[in-house]
């Protein structure tokens, strides 16, 4: 399997930008079946790789998670990324995970905190991992290639932006060598992120993640979990389609598209669309970018 690395490092000497993909299993109720249908009608469109979320809620279910990479890598022969969490994470569960992952030929690792489970006290002391830093630099040593997130706007839980960029640059310094942002709705937080980043050293590819809206519940629990911005113009369309579902899902795809063709116009070092299982979002978001720029190998 190709290293997430290596893929970057190919189209920047061929002058474009990776696009990808992002599939997840909700509390492991994403079968391997269900998955390879969804999988069957995302590979046609080409994407540099496909990345599977760890199961939301943490509930834990890492073994779906890579089952279901190592079946599109397999299946499909495109390179995939299994995401892992170490929120309550020891070093006994997590040698459990790697030898998990590597025996499953997974060589790709998106490394993260995960979500707090409600009423659970973090693991202190020695062999446990309270930060995502700890994860990356873990399953560098075990010789995977290890991405992470970012946050545009800054984390929810800090409100120093400043620290954000610098907890950036520490994870960075642990290993990441390819980093994936947070959702956001306004392309300006990014450009201001990407010249702070820059600014504080990072170097490796900061891919944008994009997630369209498609329902009034959909993106007022994104807000409230993420932090993400709400520019105006999504106010306006949530008013405008406030009794009119279909037509609001075709905007949030449609204010999606937009996004991300001028951040290709823009040079972001990739784009990442968070599909939620949803071919069709993959299918508009890049037809959207093959008739924006044709550098975009899709």
């Amino acid at each position: 399997m190709k290293t997430i690395s290596s893929l970057y490092d190919a189209a920047r000497a061929e002058g474009r930008q990776p696009v990808s993909f992002e599939i997840f299993p909700p509390k492991g109720d994403l079968t391997l079946e269900s998955a390879h249908e969804v999988a069957a009608r995302l590979a046609p469109l080409l994407p540099d790789f496909i990345s599977v979320t760890y199961s939301a809620g943490g509930s834990g279910n890492g073994r779906a998670t890579a089952d279901i990479a190592a079946m599109i890598h397999d299946d499909f022969d495109l390179p995939t990324v299994a995401h892992l969490t170490c929120m309550g994470a020891t070093e006994e569960s997590l040698a459990v995970a790697v030898d998990d992952l590597k025996r499953k030929g997974i060589v790709n690792v998106l490394a993260l905190r995960g979500d707090r489970v409600p009423g659970a006290a973090p693991c202190e002391g020695p062999g446990s991992f309270r930060f995502a830093k700890d994860l990356i630099m873990r399953l560098s040593d075990e010789g995977f290639c290890v991405g992470a997130a970012a946050y545009p706007e800054g984390h929810i839980e800090c409100t120093d932006f400043r620290a954000s960029v610098a907890h950036l640059k520490q994870k960075q310094d642990a290993g990441a060598c390819f980093f994936v942002t947070q959702l956001f709705f306004d392309n300006a937080y990014f450009y201001r992120f990407r010249e702070a980043a820059r600014a504080s050293g990072i170097k490796v590819p900061l891919a944008c993640g994009i997630m369209p809206f498609l329902g009034k519940a959909q993106i007022q629990r994104m807000v409230f979990m993420c932090g993400a911005s709400l520019p105006s113009g999504i106010i306006k369309l949530l008013a405008k389609y406030e009794d009119d579902p279909a037509s609001l899902r075709a905007a949030g795809i449609e204010y999606a598209c937009e996004q991300l063709a001028d951040l290709q116009e823009n040079g972001v070092d990739g784009l990442h669309v968070y599909t939620m299982n949803q071919p069709d979002i993959a299918r508009a978001c890049t037809d959207a970018l093959r008739a924006s720029w044709s550098g975009v190998r899709l």
